[in-house]
């Protein structure tokens, strides 16, 4: 059999290359972060993964096509909406809940920063930093429907991360993938790509680069022997997209994009040892096929598909809300380390919608069929969705978990030595660490179409957080926080308020916070710190701190006493700061409102002896 050889060693170090920390800014490291989900589960800590595995990556399907379908003289079309008020439905194509006839498109879900384009830059924003928090490394467009790009989309993407980058995001790569088979199609798209990004190397430090060249997902089978065409062919690393969920590569090239348990190992390289692994496995969210199908493709509304709550091994969540615990993604993610492949494609991001069709149409569902996306079950999304409550970013959290354990995680900082700081005295925080780094430059303001007939605004934007620090002394804690530009007044609603989770336990306090400061409105002396009651947004006066703020700087002061902490007892405990909730209560405008440091729900994590 022959096999793709090459030098592993050299490899890794020119990946490593690609993702260098960005000049000028302070590097943000997601690794230190806590996150504990709605289900409780927390995600892993540098204690439980291992040490920072070179070469290895993990790339998430992505679609870029949330422009074309927009319709403004239609609504929005939401299955579970649909079927929760006329489940009748279910069984009638034809019934006016559906909506006129004709083809469009049905969304199964709600997306969390709503029914956007993917030329609205400030969802695009907030995919980047999501993504970079994830440890993704790649983004593969869904280009494999005729000769379609959805140029209007890659080129806002491209432009918002490129800006990113320069802000410090440790932004995904691109790359696409064409047609599922060799096609005419794919040759259009392979020449308007190359013309148009990769020929004129327009947004090159954003180029997902494997065995040393630009990779597209794509089959060059159909290039001619032009000058163009043979230029192509030897400009990309070509890894042709297999379609199926159980053949497996039908050649040592092919990648996947999605399979069924026990997934296969793609493209087998062997090492300059003379180590043979594989290139690629792909972990997916849910498959939709079912038995009648012989787990090949087919349509998610049928009976037994293999939604997020099925795995091979242990049959169905029995569970009413099993969907939200991932059985389906988890054994997959188990195949996935059990190859230990250079690369982990996970299927997949943000497709959201589907196709409404009839039996005519070559589909298995009856009386029709939804093909890619269904419902809250039979849905392969991890981006966040609003139809869950504050369980929309369980997905999300286990992708952050798993790529951890996958990829390993790096030390956290050790806190600097104990030291009393005057407050109005910002010299004093020179030598503390570690600085608390998070990403910058994303407080703009949003002002888009979204699909259907929907327009999307936010100004939350206010003031942009920077980076955090934290200093204790026997019988204080001190907490500083920096924006990017002066502070706007401290008498503007929700203004830079501290949230802390002293025991690191979500059990307690409102989603973990015991504690929150400047919930109320500080005056010119004092702030208020306020704990927690009965663990949901209730909060009652534990005592008024000190605090000095000026320019882009804000340093509150805490004794120990009033957070609990003895004189001499060691300090450990999650923190965040956010300025400007919309939606006191929700645990989940973390990540669409103002600012917050870190995103979501992440929080910064200070130990210390």
């Amino acid at each position: 059999m022959n096999r793709i050889v090459s030098s592993f060693a050299v490899f890794s170090l020119a990946l490593s290359a690609l993702f260098p920390a960005p000049s000028g800014a302070q590097e943000v490291n997601p690794d230190s972060w806590a996150a504990t989900d709605a289900l409780g589960r927390k995600v892993r800590s540098y204690d439980e993964a291992p040490a920072k595995r070179d070469g290895k990556f993990v790339g998430i399907f992505y679609w870029t096509w949330h422009n074309s379908h927009h319709n403004d003289k239609y609504p929005v079309y939401n299955v579970t909406e649909i079927l929760r008020a006329h489940p009748e439905a279910l069984k009638d194509y034809n019934h006016p809940a559906w909506g006129p006839k004709g083809p469009h498109f049905y969304y199964w879900e709600q997306p969390l920063f709503g029914y956007y384009q993917t030329t609205d830059k400030w969802v695009l924003r907030k995919h980047a930093e999501m993504l970079a928090a994830a440890g993704v490394d790649a983004v593969f467009f869904d280009c494999t429907n005729g000769s379609m790009t959805f140029k209007e989309s890659y080129e806002a993407l491209m432009e918002t991360w490129e800006q990113a980058l320069k802000d410090g995001v440790k932004v995904p790569k691109v790359s696409f993938i064409l047609n599922l088979w060799p096609m005419p199609s794919t040759n259009v798209s392979l020449r308007q790509l190359y013309k148009d990004v990769y020929k004129p190397g327009r947004y090159k430090d954003l180029w997902f680069v494997w065995r040393g060249k630009p990779c597209l997902m794509a089959y060059p089978d159909l290039l001619t022997d032009s000058p163009e065409d043979r230029e192509i062919a030897n400009f990309f690393t070509f890894r042709p997209g297999q379609p199926d969920y159980v053949d497996g590569p039908k050649r040592n090239d092919q990648w996947g994009w999605l399979e069924n348990y026990p997934q296969h190992g793609y493209a087998p390289v062997t090492d300059a040892n003379g180590k043979t692994h594989f290139e690629q496995v792909t972990v997916g969210v849910a498959q939709n096929t079912n038995p009648d199908r012989k787990g090949h493709c087919g349509a998610f509304n049928t009976k037994d598909s293999y939604g997020r709550n099925f795995s091979i091994r242990n049959g169905f969540d029995p569970r009413p809300d099993g969907y939200l615990y991932g059985w389906n993604i988890e054994e997959q993610w188990e195949r996935a380390y059990e190859l230990d492949p250079e690369l982990v494609f996970v299927t997949g991001w943000n497709e959201y919608i589907a196709g409404k069709w009839l039996p005519k149409d070559g589909w298995n569902g009856d009386p029709f069929s939804f093909v890619d996306q269904y419902n809250w079950v039979c849905s392969r999304d991890i981006e966040p969705n609003a139809g869950w409550g504050d369980k929309g970013d369980v997905y999300y959290l286990q992708l952050v978990d798993n790529v951890r354990k996958f990829k390993g995680m790096t030390p956290i900082e050790e806190a600097s030595a104990p030291k009393s700081i005057k407050i109005n005295r910002f010299s004093d925080w020179d030598d503390v660490g570690p600085f608390f780094a998070t990403y910058p430059g994303n407080t703009f303001h949003r002002s888009n179409v979204g699909a259907g007939n929907t327009f999307y605004t936010d100004d939350s934007g206010r003031n942009d957080l920077v980076g955090a620090k934290v200093a204790r002394d026997e019988d204080n804690l001190y907490f500083y926080v920096e924006t990017a530009a002066q502070m706007t007044p401290r008498t503007d609603p929700h203004w830079m308020q501290l949230f802390i989770d002293i025991d690191r336990d979500k059990s307690t306090g409102w989603n973990g916070y015991d504690f929150v400061v400047n919930r109320v409105t500080p005056s010119k002396a004092k702030a208020v710190l306020e704990s927690n009651v009965q663990g949901i947004w209730m909060w009652e006066k534990a005592a008024e701190v000190s605090y000095f703020q000026e320019g882009n700087k804000l340093v509150i002061q805490i004794p120990r006493t009033a957070l609990g902490i003895g004189k001499g007892t060691a300090a450990d405990f999650e923190f965040k700061w956010n300025d400007n909730m919309k939606k006191e209560g929700d645990i989940m405008d973390f990540y669409v409102s103002g600012d917050t440091a870190p995103l979501g729900r992440f929080n910064y994590v200070y130990s210390a002896k």
